[in-house]
């Protein structure tokens, strides 16, 4: 993980995009800053994971369950209908958000922080739009 001088992440899970993505998994959930909510410590990590067939191995099952996270991975070799397609639909719709906007479709910042400024703008845009059909 990169970070800056204060110990805030920069970096975390932005690689090049020819490398799988299943190699950032463990740093990704590493990451997870604490959530704020009940009293009493903050939790660090979520109960369950999802995720598709790129990301089954028993390693990082293993992994995840040393954790204390509970992995929902869709396996190999096993035909759909496991019941994930409806939770992954959301995460590919917001995906497809992102890739609205055209400065994030093709990544061609060089500095990480500079792209995570503009995934921070995108948000606000997404969120704005949606907040905006409420109103």
């Amino acid at each position: 993980m990169i970070t800056e001088g204060g110990g805030i992440p920069l970096a975390v899970g932005l690689t090049g995009g020819n490398v799988n993505d299943v190699t950032q998994l463990l740093p990704l959930v590493e990451a997870i800053p604490p959530v704020r909510g009940r009293r009493g410590r903050p939790r660090r990590r979520p109960d369950e994971l999802y995720a598709d067939r790129a990301y089954d191995s028993a390693q990082h099952r293993g992994e995840l369950r040393g954790m204390g996270i509970d992995p929902q991975i869709a396996e190999r070799g096993r035909e759909h209908g496991s019941g994930l397609g409806a939770i992954r639909w959301v995460v590919e719709r917001t995906i497809a958000w992102y890739h609205g906007m055209r400065r994030l479709r093709i990544r061609w910042e060089r500095r990480a922080d500079i792209h995570e400024a503009f995934l921070g703008l995108a948000t606000c845009v997404i969120c704005y739009r949606h907040v905006k059909t409420f109103c």
